[in-house]
């Protein structure tokens, strides 16, 4: 698994998330909600609703991959992340990955994608992971990595890094 964080690039880390950590992963997923917040709504509606988002998603999460791991992503000791990792016999699959606003487009996603990569490797299965259809950017950083379109349909595609 991803058990040493070593192989991690500009003082990164992963650890496993602790009920501690809960009020951050708040703080991070409304961070990941600006579409939500162009809705025509009371600012305190839509406070509402992003954390009834994150509690359906939570439930969700737990309920379709009991045994995936939620780590969180550390910055010499900083949280500035999550992943969200099942491994299974067939398959890596990234559930999700996030980063704090003021981490964001430094690269650092790379050095956390790559050491998923490795750990598919360990292991001999494809990475998978799905993107939005509208998330160009995201979809952009995913093929320098390497990852190929492997199915789509109405909201997302479903991209897969083959290891070698």
């Amino acid at each position: 698994m991803l058990q040493n964080s070593n192989s991690l690039p500009d003082g990164l880390s992963l650890r496993p998330a602790r009920p501690d950590d809960e009020p951050f992963l708040a703080v991070l997923y409304r961070s990941t909600r600006q579409d939500l917040r162009l809705i025509d709504a009371e600012d305190d509606f839509i406070e509402h609703l992003i954390g009834l988002q994150q509690q359906w998603q939570t439930v969700s999460y737990g309920e379709n991959n009991p045994d995936a791991f939620v780590f969180i992503v550390e910055k010499l000791g900083d949280r500035i992340g999550r992943v969200i990792v099942h491994f299974g016999e067939q398959e890596v699959r990234i559930m999700d990955i996030s980063l704090i606003p003021k981490v964001r487009h430094q690269n650092l996603g790379t050095g956390i994608m790559q050491a998923l990569q490795r750990a598919a490797t360990q292991v001999k299965v494809p990475l998978t992971l799905c993107v939005a259809k509208h998330n160009g950017i995201a979809k952009q950083f995913y093929a320098r990595l390497g990852f190929q379109l492997a199915a789509s349909d109405n909201m997302v595609d479903l991209l897969v890094w083959q290891p070698a």
